[in-house]
């Protein structure tokens, strides 16, 4: 195979800089869209499929999850190797066809190995998409076209609950899925059309099998027993096996990577300041965004008895902000700029959150006095943090790696996100006759997890830059 040469800032790269980043903008959309577009129609799944637990039905939520994040570090791997272009083109067409596959399933049992599948083929998709953009993209604009992507992603989460109400409502659960077959097949007729370089890592072959089925089946296992861990109990032996499983495999993964040839894990991206930084960051600042962008949608059902598309109408306010605010904050473009900019994003997300915990936030709805202003804030400050921690990841890789080290960030972010989703759900359980004291009890919370971040945000980049003396990012 021979390796197509997609310098940034050349003119083909340059040409296909725009398309390609409104079609990696596309597949971010319908990978994240599919976090959260399910959980309205779960219902309509329960009285389809009567004989179902509702515990087993869970898995059509939660096993796309779990796969997407098992996945999202392979993938990167992949994707380096085999070449973006293909990879991206694989992953639409898996993810049409899964998607289809949910679609049209006949029993639970199908479309729960259909949500699983699924997730497999999102997560392939989203590090080649992600890679493909940054491959064609002059360094100096990098921070824009993540902010652009991330703006995509966020958004997707946040009108889900709408969309998928609105297909349920005018059709059946069934068009949830079947909604993403003709959007994959445009986005695969663009990538079709335009000179969207093949880029792969030069010499590079596939990772090592063994250490891939080891990441994948332990961040799978890992991932799960946190996301279940509060239903199933974190004393049930299955918990305890996912946990335990999850980390031994995680942990081998590891040191098989550091000596072998062509490691499963990219350890050596992790020897990077920078890139470490913004890993731990996403981490972190991804528990208490999951946990907020979930508890949004549910204070607004059970405390002020908003309807679905109230709700969603609500919610649009910090999306638009984090979109807003994305896009600025992609345009920042020294190292010092960013790192403050992160903590000022931070702190702005902090000042919500603390909001958020108050009385100011009671049983009557105040839409116009406290949700929106903390909406505007809190949306705000998201699309200003993971700008910023994004780029920081992408700029500190070299162009052979991007697909791998973006699959991996992606990936401590929603691990991150999975444990504040355990959080959640464990304050809940704390306070099962109290909700409004939960939703207080969880915002604190995501406050003092979010001055952490900021924490991290803070640190500069390189030793140096402690000095006074801030190096140019990593070329």
């Amino acid at each position: 195979m021979t390796e197509v040469s997609a310098r940034p800032g050349s003119p083909p790269a340059a040409k296909a800089a725009g398309p390609t980043l409104l079609i990696a903008c596309g597949a971010a959309f319908i990978a994240f869209l599919d976090l959260s577009v399910v959980n309205i129609a779960f219902p309509s799944l329960a009285r389809d499929y009567p004989g179902t637990a509702t515990t087993t039905l869970t898995w059509v939520v939660s096993g796309y999850a779990v796969a997407f994040a098992a996945f999202l570090t392979p993938a990167g791997r992949f994707a380096d190797a085999l070449g973006r272009r293909r990879m991206f083109l694989l992953a639409l067409g898996g993810f049409a066809l899964t998607s289809l596959l949910c679609g049209l399933a006949p029993t639970a049992g199908w479309l729960i190995a259909g949500r699983l599948l699924q997730g497999v083929t999102a997560a392939l998709m989203v590090p080649s998409a992600l890679g493909l953009v940054l491959s064609v993209t002059p360094r100096e604009k990098i921070g824009a076209a993540i902010g652009a992507w991330s703006a995509a992603g966020g958004f997707a989460a946040v009108v889900g609950p709408a969309l998928g109400g609105g297909l349920v409502e005018a059709f059946s659960w069934r068009a949830v899925f079947v909604i993403n077959v003709p959007v994959a097949l445009v986005l695969i007729l663009a990538v079709l059309r335009i000179s969207v370089p093949d880029t792969r890592t030069p010499g590079s072959a596939l990772p090592d099998p063994l250490g891939t089925a080891a990441v994948a089946i332990g961040l799978g296992g890992l991932v799960a027993g946190v996301t279940e861990g509060q239903r199933w109990g974190w004393a049930d032996p299955a918990t305890l096996a996912c946990l335990g499983v999850g980390l031994l495999l995680l942990l081998a993964a590891l040191i098989r990577s550091r000596a072998h040839h062509n490691p499963a894990i990219a350890v050596d991206l992790w020897r990077s300041r920078p890139y470490a930084l913004a890993n731990a960051g996403s981490f972190v600042f991804g528990a208490a965004m999951f946990a907020w962008l979930l508890a949004g949608p549910l204070f607004l059902d059970a405390i002020w008895g908003y309807s679905v598309l109230a709700s969603a109408g609500a919610l649009t306010v910090g999306a638009v902000a984090a979109m807003v605010t994305a896009t600025v904050a992609g345009r920042i473009t020294t190292p010092g700029g960013r790192r403050w900019a992160g903590v000022l994003g931070a702190v702005l997300f902090i000042a919500t959150v603390a909001w958020m915990s108050t009385d100011a936030f009671g049983p009557e709805p105040a839409l116009w006095s406290a949700w929106i202003p903390a909406g505007i804030l809190g949306g705000g400050g998201l699309g200003i943090v993971v700008t910023v921690l994004g780029t920081a990841a992408a700029s500190s890789l070299p162009p052979q790696q991007f697909a791998a080290g973006i699959g991996m960030n992606l990936t401590a972010r929603q691990v991150g996100g999975a444990l504040g989703v355990a959080l959640l759900a464990a304050i809940f359980a704390a306070n099962p006759d109290q909700p409004l004291t939960a939703f207080h009890t969880l915002f604190a919370l995501c406050a003092g997890i979010t001055v952490l971040a900021a924490g991290v945000l803070a640190l500069p980049a390189h030793p140096a830059a402690a000095a006074g003396t801030a190096p140019a990012a990593t070329q």
